[in-house]
């Protein structure tokens, strides 16, 4: 079960997550978009988008930092575990305040407004449900693991664990016996992973970075069509 749970479905998600965007580009590109439905309704969403977005990047950036940099270098640069413990905390807190709000506006818009329940398709509705597990685990670890019990170091399990899939050689025992909360996150991460190509989260990928150094858009006047010559009676 261990080997299921933190090898074969790890590889089996990521390998999902690879070929189905190839397959989706391939055979969807006109669905490769966000569904935007700005047009139907703008007060939720002038709220809930940005602060959903933020608290995101911030996670994303927090997650990186703690899975990938091992431990050892953050020592050898002079951040002691507990200073380490506090920022990361400190920092996790502030994301998962402006994620529960961000996501719970959004899900809120979605069912209490008409038009934008009726624009809501079954990939969304399974979407919003893993991104709230995600979330909810998330949350739940950092409350009640790292402030109200004290904290778990997760860099010495988790995180070595994470590392070892990319480099081909992971342990499942790493995993056996870190809190179910974390494990619940984990699984879920991967879990929304394993639907990313399927969803409008390929979105991610079409950020209009290009905007940044195209030329500005040159407008000209449209020249008048030369007058034909009359004809010759």
């Amino acid at each position: 079960m261990s080997t299921l749970l933190w090898v074969v479905f790890p590889y089996a998600a990521l390998t999902v997550f690879a070929v189905g965007h190839v397959w989706r580009w391939r055979s969807d590109q006109f669905g490769w978009t966000t569904r935007t439905t700005q047009l139907l309704e703008r007060r939720w969403l002038r709220w809930g988008s940005p602060l959903f977005h933020l608290g995101a990047f911030a996670a994303i950036g927090g997650h990186a930092m703690g899975l990938l940099v091992p431990k050892a270098v953050t020592e050898f640069v002079g951040i002691t575990e507990h200073l380490y413990h506090l920022v990361a905390v400190g920092a996790g807190s502030v994301a998962a305040v402006m994620l529960v709000v961000g996501l719970g506006l959004l899900i809120a818009r979605r069912v209490l407004e008409p038009r934008i329940n009726r624009t809501t398709t079954k990939s969304d509705k399974v979407l919003f449900a893993v991104l709230g597990l995600v979330v909810a685990a998330g949350v739940t670890a950092t409350v009640v693991e790292q402030l109200v019990k004290g904290g778990y170091d997760y860099r010495e399990t988790i995180s070595v664990w994470f590392r070892g899939l990319f480099a081909l050689n992971p342990d499942p025992l790493l995993m056996v016996d870190v809190p179910l909360v974390f494990q619940l996150h984990a699984l879920s991460a991967f879990l929304l992973f394993a639907i990313w190509p399927f969803t409008r989260l390929v979105h991610v990928w079409s950020a209009p970075i290009a905007y940044l150094w195209r030329p500005y858009v040159v407008y000209r006047r449209r020249s008048a069509p030369p007058k034909r010559p009359m004809a010759h009676r």
